[in-house]
């Protein structure tokens, strides 16, 4: 198959890089330096899966128009907030693509995608696989889990092309799947990326690391007080947790357990975390660092808007999101 990814940064380089390692046609559009040294020098990828050297079937452009030719599949991994202009220098790509998906996170991004490329073209798609641009031409590959990848038809169901596309990502090392439910794992993830990013840029200043906060208590209790309202949200939407992410994701043992018993499961993973030397930060807490604007309004605004509609009381959410929208206000 041919693939083509529009925003490939650091996630879109990993998982451009593997579908070339395994065989797949990849194109990746991205900037200039990074286009520059994966022509000339191959791209790196460093990581969970070990180190690789990606040279053959891997092609780097910097614009949409530089891609050439047809493509069976086109994936958006802009950041939410670039998603518009993106796709407006993209119009003559739409019509070389058979069919077009996002890895972005958030929600509403298909129905984004299915004004601008045709209905019958999109499909659903969600991943927690990590990626992080170091330098030009090098990526890190942070972390995964046994199963990092999700396809599915929008009005449910599976199909020969989400089949065929969970088929490429596991022979790439990517190992997905094709599940009837797929918005069900979209709103899923959305619970954990929310609750983690909202968390951590709320909890944890310019210096700490993730589970930096989960070792105190009040931490730890921020973190479970902000999940139970996610929850609260996702579980009046009719569905139970999951976990489609495990072993990172841990939110039917959360939405199971009571106030306490989720604060004391939040602060020994602080705890097993610290012990495994992991010293991570949500991409979000990362643009606060960085001083650029977040996501915010593509992470906990669809839980604040499906609150509303459904007349739930989310106080820690609506919380978080203020403290966030705040700083936003002085971030480029």
């Amino acid at each position: 198959m041919r693939f083509v990814i529009l925003g490939a940064g650091g996630l879109g380089s990993v998982i451009g890089g593997y579908l070339a390692k395994a065989g797949e046609d990849v194109t990746l559009i991205c900037r200039p330096a990074h286009a520059q040294a994966i022509n000339a020098n191959g791209l790196k990828i460093s990581g969970v899966r070990g180190d690789h050297l990606v040279r053959e079937h891997l092609t780097a452009v910097t614009t949409p128009d530089e891609a050439t030719g047809e493509f069976d599949h086109l994936i958006i991994l802009v950041k939410g907030k670039d998603t518009e202009t993106a796709l407006a220098q993209a119009e003559g790509l739409k019509t070389r693509c058979k069919n077009v998906f996002s890895l972005q996170n958030g929600i509403g991004k298909e129905e984004r995608l299915r004004q601008w490329a045709g209905r019958d073209k999109v499909i659903g798609a969600s991943t927690i696989e990590g990626g992080t641009l170091i330098e030009p031409g090098v990526v890190s590959n942070p972390l995964t889990t046994p199963v990092t990848a999700y396809f599915g038809e929008l009005d449910g169901g599976t199909s020969p092309r989400t089949d065929a596309l969970a088929e490429a990502f596991t022979r790439a090392g990517l190992v997905a799947k094709s599940v009837p439910n797929i918005m069900q794992v979209l709103w899923e993830k959305l619970v954990q990326i929310g609750t983690a990013s909202g968390w951590s840029v709320s909890t944890l200043g310019l210096r700490l690391y993730f589970q930096d906060g989960l070792l105190v208590r009040q931490g730890a209790e921020h973190y479970v007080a902000l999940a139970k309202d996610m929850l609260r949200v996702y579980g009046a939407m009719g569905y139970t947790p999951q976990n489609f992410y495990a072993p990172m994701s841990q939110f039917k043992e959360l939405n199971e357990l009571d106030f306490e018993g989720g604060v004391a499961m939040m602060m020994k993973l602080g705890e097993r975390l610290k012990q495994q030397g992991m010293r991570g930060r949500t991409s979000m807490h990362e643009d606060v660092i960085r001083g650029k604007k977040t996501e915010v309004d593509f992470l906990l605004k669809p839980f604040l808007d499906k609150a509303a509609e459904l007349n739930l009381q989310v106080p820690v959410l609506e919380t978080v999101y203020r403290i966030i929208k705040t700083q936003d206000a002085y971030l480029e």
